[in-house]
């Protein structure tokens, strides 16, 4: 199991319900999600052609990218639409609020890189 840490990254009302919003933390750019009920995160880059997933329509919780319209689970990162490219994937990460901050668990070698 690899380290994480927690990080405070915004606060929820900069992520408005329905939306995605990119964050980068030392070289990852995470994409975190409001489904209105819940906050997921995911790594910002279509597996397609590196597409930024925070800008695209959310349905359910999933995304459609912006540029190839490839649907990505927010829940489990996995590709569902092209349907013959179901084993790529992009990377999760946990995300909660706490006190109206929104904090991600990213791996402890990210956060080492960015206070480098």
């Amino acid at each position: 199991m690899r380290e994480s840490r927690w990080i405070r990254v915004t606060t929820l009302e900069n992520i408005p319900a329905r939306e995605g919003r990119a964050v980068q933390i030392g070289d990852l750019e995470i994409a975190i999600f409001n489904l209105g009920d819940r906050l997921l995160a995911t790594s910002n880059r279509c597996p397609h052609k590196g597409g930024p997933l925070c800008d695209g329509i959310i349905t359910g919780a999933s995304v459609v990218c912006p540029l190839h319209a490839w649907k990505v689970s927010l829940t489990h990162g996995s590709v569902e639409r092209p349907a013959n490219e179901r084993e790529r994937c992009v990377e999760t990460y946990p995300v909660r609020v706490e006190n109206g901050v929104v904090v991600i668990a990213v791996p402890q070698t990210a956060v080492e890189e960015r206070v480098a």
